[in-house]
């Protein structure tokens, strides 16, 4: 069994698509063993993306990323991130296959409704804010 990490991003809060998209995880038999809504701090988003320190787009993905609530779910199953990646799409909301999440709700190049990491690096492992999928599968445990 393998475990995933998934960020739905802001822009799919007021757009209503947060239950759509978990669905089509658990629809494919995915097992979602923690879930958190939080919304990241610009000191977290610049540390996140500091890789992209320079570029024309930086400033607008952390406003971007910063905008509203995100949520974090780690999914548990069998090839869990090759069928998370299936089911997203492509990167680009514009090339994603209809069907796919990204596909189906992604409006525009840049803005997709989530992310998966599957290794985060040391930049997003600090992004996660403490929620690590050991941390938050241990917490869900738990209860």
């Amino acid at each position: 069994m393998q475990k995933t990490l998934v960020m739905i991003k802001p822009d799919a809060t007021p757009r209503r698509l947060i239950g759509k998209i978990i669905s089509r995880f658990e629809e494919k038999g995915l097992e979602i063993i923690g879930l958190k809504m939080n919304v990241i701090s610009e000191e977290q988003a610049r540390e996140n993306y500091s890789v992209h320190e320079g570029r024309d787009y930086c400033e607008k993905l952390i406003d971007y990323i910063t905008a509203g609530p995100v949520v974090f779910m780690v999914l548990r199953g069998k090839n869990a991130i090759d069928v998370t990646r299936m089911l997203m799409g492509s990167t680009f909301g514009h090339e994603a296959a209809p069907g796919t999440i990204r596909g189906d709700y992604a409006i525009s190049k840049r803005l997709t409704c989530y992310t998966v990491q599957t290794q985060p690096s040391p930049q997003k492992k600090k992004l996660l804010f403490s929620l690590r999928m050991k941390k938050l599968s241990n917490t869900i445990k738990q209860t």
